[in-house]
C-alpha cells in the first residue's frame, strides 16, 4: 500500500512564509537603493576650490599647442608650469590663438597656480560618490541632479547630458573618471534649473578628449592631457596637471559665476569726492550750474572781451563847495556858512 506523503506541519509553513516575506523586503530595499542611486541625491557635493588657478582658461604641465588649421579663442589667461625645475614650454602656435587674457608662462604666479591645481585635483578625487553606480556612459537624454558621479574606469558621453540644479544656483556637480573622459561628436552638456558652469567639475584620471562640434560645461581637471578636436567648445576651464593641452578651432569661455567655489571677487566701495578747497591766490573752480552762462570778470585795466555788456558807470557826486562856486553855503543847523568858524560871541570868522 503506497504511503501518502504527509502534509507539512503548521510550523514549517510558518517558517516558509517568514522567509518569503524577508526575501521580498530585501528586494524592495535593494530596488529603492538603486533608484536613489540613479537620482544622484544621496550625497551632496562640495564645490572645488581652484585657488589661484581660477583665473586660467588653460593651464598645463607640459605645454599648450594651437593648431594652424583654424583660429581658436580663449577668454581667460593661459600658461604652462612643469612640476620639475625645467623651464616651462612656450605656447606652440600662439599666433593661431585669439587670446582675451594673458599668456602667463614664465611669470611668478605660475608655481602657485600649478600647486593650487594639484590641490584642486586631489579634492575632486576625494569627494565621496553619491552612490555605488558605475557611471561609465551617459546616453542621449540623460538628466542628472546635483551630486558626485563616479566611473571606475573610462567615462563616455555618447549623447547630450542635461544637468538640472532644480532652482539652486549653488548646486554642485562632480564627475570622477578614474581613467579617460571622452565626448562623442556633437554631444552637449546642457545646464538647466539655474545650474552654473562654475559649479561643474570633471576629474579625469588620465586624459580627456572632446569630439568634433561637442560642447562641455565645467572645469576639466585632468591628471595628464586634454585634447579638443575641431569645433569643440568649452564654458569652463582646461586644467591639465601633468600633460599638454591641444586646441584646434575651439572657443573657450570662462564661467561667469561670482565665486567658482573659491574666493569671491573683491568689490571696491565707491570713493567719496572731498569738497574742493581753493588755496590762497589760486583761481576758484567754476561752480556755474549746467546751462547757465558764467559771469565774465575783467581784471582792472584790461579790455573786456567782445560781446560783454557795458559796465554801468557810477554817478559821481560833486562836493557842495564845487557846485556853488562864488556863493556862500550854509549848514542846515546853525545857518553858519560852510567853512566858517563860530567864535562863540555871535560873530564868525
Amino acid at each position: 500500500m503506497a504511503s501518502v506523503p504527509s502534509s507539512p506541519s503548521n510550523s514549517s509553513r510558518t517558517r516558509r512564509r517568514r522567509v518569503g516575506v524577508a526575501s521580498t523586503s530585501l528586494l524592495a530595499v535593494s530596488t529603492l537603493g538603486l533608484l536613489a542611486g540613479l537620482t544622484g541625491t544621496a550625497q551632496a557635493a562640495t564645490a572645488v576650490d581652484l585657488g589661484s588657478a581660477r583665473g586660467f582658461a588653460v593651464l598645463s604641465g607640459s605645454g599648450i599647442t594651437i593648431a594652424a588649421t583654424g583660429g581658436s579663442t580663449s577668454w581667460g589667461d593661459i600658461g604652462t608650469q612643469p612640476d620639475s625645475a625645467e623651464p616651462p614650454v612656450e605656447t606652440t602656435g600662439a599666433e593661431n590663438l585669439t587670446l582675451e587674457g594673458t599668456d602667463l608662462t614664465g611669470e611668478a604666479v605660475m608655481p602657485d597656480a600649478k600647486r593650487d591645481l594639484g590641490a584642486a585635483y586631489d579634492t575632486a578625487v576625494g569627494e565621496p560618490p553619491s552612490d555605488t553606480t558605475n557611471y561609465a556612459e551617459f546616453t542621449e537624454g540623460t538628466r542628472l541632479v546635483a551630486g558626485v558621479y563616479n566611473a571606475t574606469s573610462s567615462m563616455q558621453l555618447t549623447g547630450s547630458l542635461t544637468l538640472d540644479a532644480e532652482g539652486d544656483p549653488d548646486a554642485v556637480f562632480i564627475f570622477q573618471a578614474d581613467s579617460t573622459l571622452v565626448l562623442a561628436s556633437d554631444v552637449e552638456v546642457l545646464l538647466v534649473g539655474d545650474a552654473q558652469a562654475c559649479n561643474v567639475f570633471w576629474q579625469v584620471g588620465s586624459s580627456a578628449t572632446l569630439g568634433t562640434g561637442s560642447h562641455l560645461a565645467g572645469t576639466v581637471l585632468a591628471d595628464t592631457s586634454i585634447t579638443l578636436t575641431p569645433g569643440a567648445s568649452v564654458e569652463g576651464r582646461l586644467l591639465a596637471r601633468g600633460g599638454a593641452v591641444s586646441l584646434d578651432e575651439n572657443v573657450l569661455t570662462q564661467p561667469g559665476c561670482a565665486t567658482d567655489g573659491g574666493t569671491p571677487p573683491v568689490t571696491t566701495p565707491p570713493v567719496a569726492t572731498p569738497p574742493v578747497t581753493t588755496p590762497p591766490g589760486a583761481t576758484p573752480p567754476d561752480t556755474t550750474p549746467p546751462g547757465a552762462t558764467p559771469p565774465v570778470t575783467t581784471p582792472p585795466g584790461a579790455t573786456p572781451p567782445a560781446g560783454t555788456p557795458p559796465v554801468a558807470t557810477p554817478r559821481v557826486t560833486t562836493p557842495a563847495a564845487d557846485r556853488t562856486a562864488g556863493r556862500t553855503t550854509y549848514d542846515q543847523v546853525g545857518r553858519v556858512p560852510v567853512g566858517s568858524v563860530d567864535t562863540g560871541d555871535g560873530s564868525t570868522s
